[in-house]
């Protein structure tokens, strides 16, 4: 799964060049769901960039730990509260990397997955615009994760999708069909992404500095 997101300052402007900004990027070092992040989603056929709550919660929902932060692409269709949202509101979530904890023998060490060049990551997301009395904010989202692929799978057997820029106007539109879009949710290529362990100081999600971004090891990459 995809508990905790690394967000650092992005340049959003080369990363879909088609992107208006109505809020600023929200960052932050160590970020866990139930809190505030940014989204791109289409307002008025343009690519926006707003603030939504982690968590999807919809009209009904009464107990706020029961807002689910993460989808699986494979069950998009088993609950309504996920499908209705994959046909219509699908959304971005510019991140830097994806914190992951691989078990050992006395701990669990974390470690922050990344693009091999560092470079920004666009991850699936579906948002609700409905809300609760639960969070101020009105509209909230959840990942879309997809099964990791064999060599990142020692860390964590799911992370969530990576659209490519290339492909994220076609899976932001609702005109794009479910069909199309879902073939979008897909193990990221080997050589994609890496990871290096991190400080054990991301375990609490109060820690918001630098150290616990910061590698305290070498990166795993794939070579071919």
């Amino acid at each position: 799964m995809a508990g905790r997101l690394y967000i650092p300052p992005l340049d959003m402007a080369r990363l879909l060049p088609e992107l208006y900004r109505e809020t600023p990027l929200l960052t932050a070092t160590n970020l866990a769901p139930r809190r505030p992040i940014s989204h791109i989603r289409l307002e008025a056929g343009r690519a926006s960039l707003s603030q939504v709550f982690w968590g999807l919660t919809p009209s009904w929902l009464t107990v706020l730990d029961h807002a689910p932060h993460c989808a699986r692409a494979e069950s998009l269709d088993d609950r309504p509260m996920f499908r209705d949202a994959f046909i219509a509101r699908r959304s971005l979530i510019p991140a830097g990397g994806v914190y992951v904890w691989r078990a050992q023998p006395r701990f669990k060490q974390p470690f922050l997955v990344t693009r091999v060049d560092r470079g920004p990551m666009l991850l699936a997301s579906i948002w609700c615009r409905y809300h609760t009395d639960l969070t101020e904010h009105a509209d909230s989202m959840a990942l879309i994760t997809v099964p990791t692929n064999d060599f990142l799978a020692p860390l964590s057997d799911r992370l969530p999708a990576l659209i490519d820029a290339n492909d994220a106007m076609r899976w932001l539109d609702p005109r794009t069909t479910p069909e199309a879009a879902r073939a979008l949710l897909r193990p990221a290529p080997r050589e994609l992404l890496g990871a290096f362990p991190v400080s054990r100081r991301v375990n609490d999600p109060a820690n918001q500095d630098p150290a616990c971004a910061h590698p305290t090891g070498p990166m795993l990459r794939w070579n071919q």
